[in-house]
This record gives C-alpha cells, sequence and structure tokens, in this order.
C-alpha cells in the first residue's frame, strides 16, 4: 500500500500569467505557497486484474478506457500501471470549487503514489510536468501551471514560466521568523460561494489578448510581493494583494459578485490590508492579510462565514506510507 500527501495552495500574486497563450509571449510569474491542508491518494495492488477507483463514487473497472475520473485514468496510463490496482482519494477539506488548487492536487498525489507503487523515485519537476501534460495537454482544462508546480514543490515558491515551456521555482528567500510571523498574517474564510472554475477560466483564457495590459502588472506584482518578502514589509504585501483583486477582477465578468465585494468591503473596514479571492474567482475562499491586532474586528466583521486556520507548508507532494511487499 501507498499513501501520499499534497499540499493544497494559496496563490499571492500573479495568477493568470501561469497560462500559455501568455506566458508565450511574455513569461509568466506566479508567487504561490503550499498549505497544511492535503490531498491523499492511497494505491493498493489488487488480488485481480480489476481496477477499483473511490472517489465521491466508486468505479471497478477491466479496463483503463472505462474509467470516467479523468484524472485518474490519465495518471494510470502515463505512468504504466494498467490493471490490478486500488486508489481512493481523501481531501482534509471539501475541494470542489475551493480554490485553493484540489484538481492539480490530485493529479499530482495520484502520480506520485502510482509511481511509488511501481517502485520508482521521482522528482517534483517530473511530477508537475506530467500533472500539466495531462491536465492541460491531454484533457485540455482551461488552466495555467502554478497549482502542479507548488503542490509538487511545497513550500513559498517563486515560479516563472518560459517561453520555451521551461519553468523555474525558487524559494522565497524568508527565515523561519520571517515565514511564522507573515503566515499569522494571513487569514482564510470560506465564502460559501459555490462556483465551476472552467466556467470562469475559459472566460479569463479567452480575454487574455484583450487584457494583456493587466496581466502586465499582474505579473509583475509576483516580483513585488517576493521583494517584500524577502524585506520582511510584511504590511506592503497586503497592499500589493489589495492591488492585485483590483486587477484580478478584470478579467473575466464572474471573478467577482456583490456578495463577494461586500465581503471584502467588510474585511477591509474592521482592518485587514488586502486580499483576494483564492483560485479563478467566483467564490471558495477568501484570502486576506490582516495584522493579529486587527484580526479580532476582521473575524467578528466576517462572523457569518466559516475561516480555515491553516499554517504555510515547506513540503510538497510527499510518500507518507510504503508497505510495498
Amino acid at each position: 500500500m501507498i499513501i501520499t500527501q499534497t499540499p493544497l495552495r494559496i496563490s499571492f500574486a500573479g495568477g493568470g500569467t501561469d497560462f500559455k497563450d501568455y506566458y508565450a509571449h511574455s513569461g509568466g510569474a506566479v508567487l504561490s505557497s503550499a498549505i497544511d491542508k492535503y490531498i491523499y491518494v492511497i494505491v493498493k495492488e489488487r488480488f485481480d486484474k480489476k481496477i477499483r477507483i473511490g472517489y465521491s463514487r466508486t468505479e471497478m473497472v477491466d479496463d483503463i478506457t472505462e474509467i470516467e475520473h479523468e484524472l485518474a485514468r490519465e495518471a494510470l496510463r502515463m505512468t504504466g500501471v494498467t490493471s490490478g490496482v486500488e486508489i481512493a482519494t481523501m481531501a482534509d477539506i471539501p475541494s470542489e470549487g475551493s480554490g485553493l488548487g484540489s484538481s492539480s492536487a490530485v493529479t499530482v498525489g495520484m502520480l506520485h503514489a502510482l509511481y511509488a507503487f511501481k517502485g520508482y523515485l521521482v522528482t517534483p519537476e517530473k511530477l508537475a510536468r506530467e500533472a500539466c501534460e495531462i491536465e492541460i495537454g491531454v484533457l485540455g482544462k482551461p488552466i495555467g501551471k502554478q497549482d502542479q508546480y507548488i503542490a509538487a514543490y511545497g513550500g513559498m515558491r517563486f515560479i516563472e514560466f518560459h517561453a520555451d515551456e521551461t519553468v523555474s521555482v525558487t524559494p522565497v528567500p524568508m527565515d523561519d521568523e520571517k515565514r511564522r510571523r507573515f503566515g499569522e498574517n494571513v487569514l482564510l474564510f470560506y465564502t460559501g460561494v459555490t462556483r465551476k472554475a472552467d466556467v470562469i477560466l475559459e472566460e479569463q483564457k479567452t480575454n487574455i489578448s484583450a487584457q494583456r495590459d493587466t496581466l502586465d502588472n499582474i505579473r509583475a506584482q509576483a516580483g513585488e510581493v517576493r521583494d517584500a518578502l524577502a524585506g520582511g514589509s510584511m504590511n506592503r504585501v497586503g497592499r500589493i494583494l489589495d492591488t492585485g483583486w483590483q486587477h484580478k477582477r478584470r478579467l473575466a465578468g464572474r471573478i467577482t459578485n456583490a456578495q463577494i465585494d461586500s465581503m471584502y468591503d467588510r474585511a477591509l473596514d474592521a482592518g485587514a490590508i488586502g486580499g483576494k479571492i483564492a483560485g479563478a474567482g467566483g467564490g471558495g475562499f477568501l484570502l486576506l492579510y490582516c495584522p493579529t491586532d486587527r484580526q479580532a474586528r476582521v473575524r467578528e466583521a466576517l462572523s457569518d462565514l466559516k475561516e480555515l486556520p491553516f499554517a504555510l507548508e515547506r513540503d510538497g507532494t510527499k510518500v507518507i506510507l510504503n508497505a510495498r511487499r
């Protein structure tokens, strides 16, 4: 039996510049961090040749072509595991529509577990690259690349996407004390609003040419956040987040709505410096930067929302159980 643990993520700046339609011309950059909320993938050998997939439903098939769970099907195909296996997935939080990169964490975690099942050691780069091949190349999802890379590498990373399809992943230079202080100032609240990310992302992708100047600004902000964190200018990150949110909301019509705007305005009125909707937008989690001495007021202002306590995570995907016989 193999169990992998793969982190979810929060993105602070640069989202949208990891689409090929953008980075192929200008290069893209994001700043993201893994968090201590995870997707777990369990892979176990079966006594027969069937394939069993367990998630919100259960599939039992004789051939991978029959599998309806498209991420599992393509991960099996990619790794060459074609029969006699059980796969199950579990998540720390309801993952659909969270905006925390759960789909890509599932893909990375499945690839990692299946390679470990075969006895292979694989690099984060290979896992991230192959997860992108599955989600974007094979399945044609209208998404970028940042989620796959932060799930594979973990930590807080400045990630650059180059026109030649190479990706550079660099740790943000922060000591433990700066990392702890920064993490204490970041809050997540569940909006209770659900959405289909693919719909928003498809519109955002369609609008890339028209929004290139906005995306140039968003890309630059990833470097600004990196520099602010490295220099210990924590509150500056909050101000950049606020500016970035004003840019992001222009990228697609469904990124925000009156309900989300009201939540964000209440948070700022109560003392948050900046924030954004995590992921594609339209719902999921509201990310806020708020100094600790103002957080009680912000929590009171958003008392109708459920807060998600979390910490920043240093590690990317990892095997937490390897009981191969």
